[in-house]
């Protein structure tokens, strides 16, 4: 028994592996790959790391992942970003309407966390090898056959590998030559959101705030070292985006006119060049995400709405059952196989739910039964049990 696993140790089921997208999935599975041994190289467009994204919440369940690839990441996140004790919910007035201390710890083991998307894309980048990360190198294609990929990139250079992994985004080149979908589907809610250095004066009680207007709504996130996550959401059946960086910003503060001065005023501090705007997009489902030496991971293999904050949480899962097939299968086809077994079916529930739930937050007509509240309540606990209570098995 030892000496198998001795052996399956010291030769990994394929000795070189690709990723397309340094983002926080293709980094997520490098270092998850690299554990086995394997000889994993990173290629992204980006021609540098900028501080760029938005503000997201680690929930226990991708928290649970990241710790088992990573052991002590946690830890460090907690320093990098801001632990989330206690959240308010008020209306556009400022008003409060709910205020909550958060349970997350308690009842799942791992807390809430919320922090910046650049600052933890540099986290996972700090757990490897620099020269393992290809900056400015734009994948265009790939072609495969039984014994590799080869990889095109942009400016007539290819890179050859055993295997492929399209950690590419909504956007994934790599799904696009797989399955040929074309543009991905826009679910009906326009996003305003930036980064900046800015301490609201609600984060002195709150480390997350939601304020909820008329089929509109934003966030305020507390994500660590001064840092202010605001994003806003506006049901918009149809979209059509600002032609400049000072019209994006005059968008969004002509959506926010009634909005009590708190809120306005950390978009009035906003940089208008540093707020991003954009249409909320998923895809549809796939029932597979793998063709011979080639697969997906991360929202090139699973895009969902924001609404329940699992984009990166189910990515982190993703890397880390990705690393368990490796381990445990005696080829990579067996491998992938397993791996999509593993994540296809929760996946899609997630995706069903986020879009649900995005459309949710702008339902003006909300009013129901007490019996109707009650057993949605049950059905969201019954939920939220089994999407936090993923607990990756950690083996040394």
């Amino acid at each position: 028994m030892n000496t198998n696993l001795t052996q399956k140790l010291s030769q990994p089921i394929v000795e070189k592996v690709a990723i397309v997208g340094a983002g926080l999935g293709g980094l997520a599975a490098a270092i998850a790959l690299k554990s086995q041994g394997i000889d994993v190289q990173v290629y992204e467009k980006a021609q540098e790391f900028r501080p760029v994204g938005t503000g997201l919440g680690l929930a226990p369940n991708g928290l649970s992942s990241l710790d088992a690839i990573a052991p002590g990441i946690v830890e460090t996140l907690k320093t990098s970003g801001c632990e989330v004790h206690h959240t308010v919910l008020k209306n556009i007035r400022g008003e409060t309407i709910r205020a909550n201390a958060s349970k997350y710890l308690e009842q799942y083991g791992q807390p809430l966390l919320t922090i910046w998307w650049y600052r933890l894309q540099q986290v996972l980048a700090s757990r490897l090898p620099s020269d393992i990360i290809h900056l400015n190198h734009r994948c265009i294609g790939f072609e495969q056959d039984e014994n590799g990929v080869e990889i095109h990139l942009d400016g007539e250079k290819s890179v050859y590998a055993d295997l492929l992994i399209g950690a590419d985004g909504v956007n994934s080149v790599i799904r696009e030559t797989l399955f040929g979908e074309g543009k991905p589907n826009y679910i009906g809610s326009m996003c305003w959101r930036a980064v900046i250095k800015y301490h609201h004066e609600l984060f002195n009680d709150y480390e997350l705030v939601f304020v909820k207007g008329n089929q509109q709504f934003m966030y305020l996130l507390n994500v660590g070292g001064g840092y202010t996550s605001w994003i806003s959401r506006k049901f918009s059946p149809d979209y059509s985006l600002s032609h400049s960086a000072d019209e994006v910003k005059s968008c969004i503060l002509h959506e926010l006119a009634d909005w009590d001065e708190s809120f306005r005023a950390v978009v009035e501090a906003t940089p208008a060049e540093q707020i991003w705007e954009g249409p909320i997009c998923d895809r549809p489902p796939l029932n597979q995400w793998s063709q011979n030496r080639v697969t997906l991971l991360g929202d090139a293999a699973h895009p969902m709405a924001p609404a329940m904050g699992q984009g990166a949480n189910t990515t982190f899962e993703d890397a880390y059952e990705l690393r368990e097939c490796f381990a445990d299968s005696t080829n990579f086809q067996e491998a992938l196989t397993t791996y999509e077994q593993r994540r296809i079916e929760r996946t899609k529930i997630i995706q069903a739910r986020s879009a649900l739930g995005e459309m949710r937050y702008y339902d003006i007509n909300t009013e129901v039964s007490n019996g109707q509240q009650e057993q949605q309540m049950s059905l969201n606990n019954d939920f939220h049990k089994w999407l936090y209570d993923y607990k990756p098995s950690v083996t040394n």
